[in-house]
């Protein structure tokens, strides 16, 4: 039977859970710009005050990172959880799960709190990129030949 209490299944748990609290406030975070820049995408949110804009550089900057996240953490959700499912050897398994999230919070950080030139951001998606394929590969590698 599947063991919940392994040292792997808690450093996945530990990791999605510090990934979803990101991307959590990564929205909060273009919500307060949004308020704070009195700027809006929809017509009915500037009753009060405000405009429609799209083309606010710092609001846009942090909504492609939240995007970047949206289009990347998921997928680790989903594989990590399945490769756990294989029961992979607990100390390779924490490495990528935390290699990931380390990776991740790096190219928000250099992407949307402390701009930094390339190739920061780069190489932190490259890593998070690297990581998922890898989980990915071993989970198969696992069911093809158990």
């Amino acid at each position: 039977m599947f063991d919940l209490t392994g040292f792997q299944v808690k450093v996945y748990l530990l990791c999605s859970g510090v990934l979803s609290l990101k991307m959590l406030f990564m929205a909060l975070i273009i919500g307060r710009l949004r308020l704070k820049k009195e700027i809006f995408i929809s017509p009915e949110d500037t009753v009060r005050r405000g405009r429609v804009s799209y083309k606010d550089p710092d609001i846009e900057r942090v909504r492609r990172a939240h995007l970047n996240d949206l289009e990347n953490i998921p997928i680790f959700l989903s594989t990590g959880a399945m490769y756990l499912l294989t029961k992979p050897h607990p100390l390779l398994a924490a490495a990528l799960f935390l290699l990931f999230t380390v990776a991740r919070l790096y190219h928000t950080f250099v992407y949307a709190i402390r701009v930094t030139p390339q190739p920061a951001r780069m190489r932190a998606f490259r890593i998070a990129y690297i990581v998922n394929i890898c989980i990915i590969l071993l989970t198969l590698l696992k069911v093809i030949f158990p």
